[in-house]
C-alpha cells in the first residue's frame, strides 16, 4: 500500500487500548531497528497466529524445506543459514499485519508469520529484524535484511531499487453490520442512494469520490462522510447513520475479529483493489534488486499456495480475500505516475 496513509488507515481501525498496549511496546524496543522477539517452532512445524490478542486463529502448519527450492539461493544466504526479514512496524504496528503480541515482546502478525513459512521452505531460520518503515528500506539497502515482509506495494517506482515477489492482493474494502444484506459486488453503481464513512485524505477516499462523481452525473446520490475517529465510525454504523465503511481492506478484516463476539458484529460486503479499476494492486515480498532472491522466494510461496499452507495462513487472519492465485516475479506494478 502506499505507506504512510495505510498505516495511518490502519491505526484509525485499532481499539484505543490495543493502540496503547502495541505504541508502548513498540517503543519500548527503542531507536529505528530491533532483533525482534519471535515464536519458536519444533521442526517441520510453522505456528502461525500466536499471541494474536485475537486478531487471529492460531494455527499449526507443517511445512520443511523443498531441497529444489533451497537450491536456488545465491550462496551466501544459503551459508549464512538464515532469512534476514524487515518489518518496518514500529513504533505503534499495523494489526492484523505486524504488531507487538499479546506478550507485549514478541512480534506477531500476518507479515512476520508469512516471513517465517517462506523461511521454513528454504530450510533456513528466520530472523525478524523490526523497525521504522523507512530504516525497512535502509536494511535492504544495506544488506543487513535479505527481504521484507511488510505491506509493501509493488510500484515500478520501487522497482528501479528492488525486486518483488508478490503473495497477496492490495485490496480496500466496505465493513456493514452483519445483519445488513446490502454488498458491492463489484459494481460502484451498488452505491447509490448510500451513506458511506471513508478516513479523510486517504487512498480509499479517492477512489469513493470518483465514484460519487460518475453517480452525480448518473443522477443518483452517495454520500460520503468522514468521523474524527473510528469510534465515532463505529457508533454511526451500529446507530443506522452510515451504511458502509470503506477502509483499508486488512484493518476491516482485523475489525471484523474483534467485533465478532459484539452486540453489533460485522462482516466484510466485498472489496476492490487498491490500485484502482485498470489494476490489481499487489503486496509483494522484497529484495534488494539483483539479489538473486526474488525467484526462490517466488517459488516458496507458490510451493505454500499449491500445498495449501497459503490458503491457512490467510484464513487465521481472515484475509481470505486477499488470496492469490501465484506469485509472480516483478508483476505489473502501479505505474510511475501512481507510485
Amino acid at each position: 500500500m502506499r505507506t504512510l496513509s495505510f498505516r495511518t488507515r490502519l491505526l484509525r481501525g485499532l481499539t484505543a487500548g490495543t493502540a496503547v498496549a502495541t505504541l508502548a511496546a513498540g517503543l519500548a524496543a527503542c531507536g529505528g531497528s530491533s532483533d525482534a522477539a519471535t515464536t519458536t517452532d519444533a521442526v517441520g512445524t510453522v505456528t502461525v497466529g500466536q499471541l494474536s490478542n485475537g486478531a487471529a486463529k492460531q494455527t499449526a502448519l507443517k511445512v520443511a524445506e523443498v531441497k529444489s527450492i533451497s537450491a536456488e539461493l545465491p550462496a551466501s544466504v544459503s551459508k549464512s543459514g538464515k532469512l534476514e526479514i524487515g518489518v518496518g512496524a514500529l513504533p505503534d504496528g499495523f494489526p492484523p499485519l505486524a504488531y507487538v503480541g499479546s506478550d507485549q515482546k514478541t512480534l506477531t502478525g500476518a507479515e512476520p508469520d508469512f516471513g517465517r513459512l517462506v523461511a521454513a521452505v528454504l530450510g533456513l531460520k528466520p530472523e525478524l529484524k523490526n523497525s521504522t518503515w523507512e530504516n525497512m528500506f535502509v536494511g535492504i539497502d544495506s544488506g543487513k535484511v535479505d527481504v521484507a515482509f511488510a505491506n509493501i506495494t509493488d510500484t515500478e517506482e520501487r522497482k528501479k531499487k528492488y525486486d518483488f515477489a508478490s503473495y497477496r492482493k492490495d485490496n480496500v474494502g466496505f465493513e456493514v453490520l452483519k445483519k445488513s444484506t446490502w454488498n458491492f459486488d463489484d459494481n460502484y453503481e451498488n452505491l447509490a442512494g448510500k451513506t458511506v464513512a471513508v478516513d479523510n485524505g486517504t487512498n480509499q477516499e479517492k477512489i469513493l469520490l470518483e465514484w460519487q462523481t460518475k453517480l452525480k452525473k448518473e443522477g443518483k446520490t452517495l454520500t460520503v462522510k468522514n468521523y474524527a475517529s473510528k469510534n465515532a465510525v463505529n457508533l454511526a454504523l451500529t446507530g443506522g447513520k452510515i451504511d458502509a465503511y470503506f477502509a483499508a481492506n486488512p484493518g476491516v478484516a482485523y475489525h471484523i475479529t474483534q467485533t465478532a463476539k459484539s452486540p453489533n458484529p460485522t462482516r466484510s460486503a466485498g472489496t476492490f483493489s487498491g490500485a484502482g479499476a485498470t489494476l490489481q494492486g499487489l503486496i509483494a515480498a522484497t529484495t534488494k534488486k539483483d539479489s538473486g532472491l526474488a525467484k526462490p522466494i517466488a517459488d516458496a510461496i507458490n510451493y505454500l499456495i499449491k500445498n495449501g499452507q497459503y490458503a491457512k495462513w490467510l484464513a487465521a487472519y481472515n484475509l481470505s480475500n486477499e488470496a492469490v492465485a501465484t506469485s509472480e516475479v516483478n508483476p505489473v506494478g502501479l505505474p510511475l505516475d501512481n507510485s
